[in-house]
């Protein structure tokens, strides 16, 4: 299992040249950024060019459009992301010729070090935007962060940035216990819930992780209002800074209202005083949490009240996070969202229903076949509470389909859905039906974004 106890001090001694097996993905990038600007000597590859590679070449890295043996040549260390496997020529190569090969999310441990301040956001819910929000926090205050961030922050044009300040931000993901690699000087845990439980097996052992995390940060940050959070909690000892809602956190949010449909102004008291007035620029009730997260990091790092104050209004949110597309051609709205998990799609449908359209469109690309089945009957209740849904084919990315499950499955809980049979289709479904007055909401971290694009004018 990977814990602090793997890491190896002498790793980077003596590495002038990092080669990295698919450097064309938006995790990668940020990583590729930092090292740049520390000096090394980077070379990458990938499957195709994209926006990502084209800037990596604009950087003056050698980029190939292809897996072979020869493109490790010259490398110190190989790097590769979690997509890659182990009959990859390149990482096959790199093995064969004793050049050491890590994970992408090792060498992000590794780079957070370089980082007095590292903040590392962790949670099953949330992460992407609690990690843009600190980011911008810190941007707008003039700390210069490094930013590793799960979707695109318009603030900084990219998922990410090398800045060269005391503090990098990183989104702290818990797939595969990839977060243990990191080191935060602030840990912030948002929630837990039951997700990727085909990994861990139970909820213990989910909750087991999350406590290593915590151990592994100097402070940590919670949600007072998360019951697997506290259970993780009650067993730590570390210095913390809790957040809530409900409970009496030391950061509370009181004088919640909404000052137009969807979006909410309050009062963050700090042990009962006084803190900030924060008004969110994203939309969701969901984002007071987030923001309180945020507002917890402002005593470890120096900050004000105030630069929480900025940074919650200025924050509009992230890439693939009720990021709107634009419209139909008969005018209905169209919004592209990250949600994959029932208790995020129910936190997406709440926003989009008290946003004042006539009709909500949930337009669903179920993830894993494991997830699927396991949270079937969620997945249906919250589905079922929007207008209409349209249902597209179960994306089984890392996962081998047994045949256990299908789409049709789900779609037989929700009264009135529609099935179709991928991308194209479903696009068209909207294109035809959806009308002006309508919003709608596409959910799923695959690749329906594609679709979305294809629904608008």
């Amino acid at each position: 299992m990977p814990f602090f106890s793997t890491y190896d001090p002498k790793l980077l001694a003596n590495v002038k040249h990092i080669h990295l097996i698919g450097c064309g993905g938006s995790g990668m990038f940020p990583l590729i950024q930092i090292l740049h600007a520390r000096g090394m000597s980077l070379s990458g590859s990938d499957v195709e060019d994209t926006k990502i590679t084209e800037a990596e070449r604009a950087m003056g890295m050698r980029v190939s459009l292809s897996h072979n043996a020869a493109n490790i040549q010259g490398a110190d260390l190989v790097v590769y992301s979690a997509a890659i496997h182990d009959d990859n020529p390149e990482l096959a190569a790199a093995r064969a010729h004793g050049i050491p090969a890590v994970e992408r999310s090792v060498l992000l441990g590794y780079v957070s070090r370089l980082y007095p301040q590292t903040i590392g956001v962790s949670g099953t819910h949330g992460k992407t935007t609690t990690t843009g929000m600190i980011t911008t926090m810190l941007e707008l205050a003039g700390r210069d962060p490094a930013a590793v961030i799960g979707g695109k922050l318009p603030l900084i044009d990219g998922y990410g940035k090398s800045g060269a300040g005391q503090s990098a931000v990183i989104e702290a993901c818990e797939y595969s216990e990839t977060f243990l690699h990191l080191t935060p000087y602030v840990g912030v845990i948002l929630n837990i819930d039951n997700d990727h439980l085909e990994y861990y097996g139970t909820m213990g052992r989910l909750k087991l992780a999350f406590q290593k995390f915590a151990l592994l940060s100097r402070t940590v940050v919670f949600n007072m209002d998360d019951r697997n959070t506290l259970d993780v909690m009650n067993s730590i000892d570390r210095p913390v800074l809790s957040f809530g809602i409900e409970e009496e956190a030391r950061f509370q949010a009181v004088n919640i209202q909404e000052y137009r449909p969807g979006f909410y102004e309050f009062d963050v008291l700090e042990l009962g005083d006084h803190f900030a007035h924060l008004r969110l620029g994203v939309p969701g009730r969901h984002n007071i949490y987030n923001a309180l997260a945020m507002c917890c990091c402002v005593r470890p790092l120096g900050l004000s009240p105030a630069d929480a104050e900025r940074a919650a209004e200025a924050f509009t949110g992230t890439g693939r996070r009720f990021e709107i597309k634009g419209e139909t051609p008969a005018g209905a709205v169209v919004v592209d969202d990250y949600a994959h998990h029932p208790a995020e799609l129910a936190a997406t449908l709440a926003t989009a229903k008290k946003m004042g359209y006539d009709r909500i469109i949930a337009v669903h690309q179920p993830f894993t076949f494991s997830r699927t089945k396991a949270l079937m009957k969620d997945f249906a209740e919250v589905l079922s509470t929007a207008d209409v849904c349209v249902l597209l084919p179960i994306m089984g990315s890392r996962e081998v389909d047994d045949g256990s499950v299908r789409t049709q499955d789900l779609a037989a809980k929700i009264p009135g859905s529609i099935v179709t049979d991928g991308l194209e289709s479903a696009a068209a479904w909207v294109r035809e039906n959806a009308k002006k007055g309508d919003l709608v909401v596409c959910m799923s971290c695959g690749d329906l974004y594609k679709a979305a694009d294809l629904m608008v004018k």
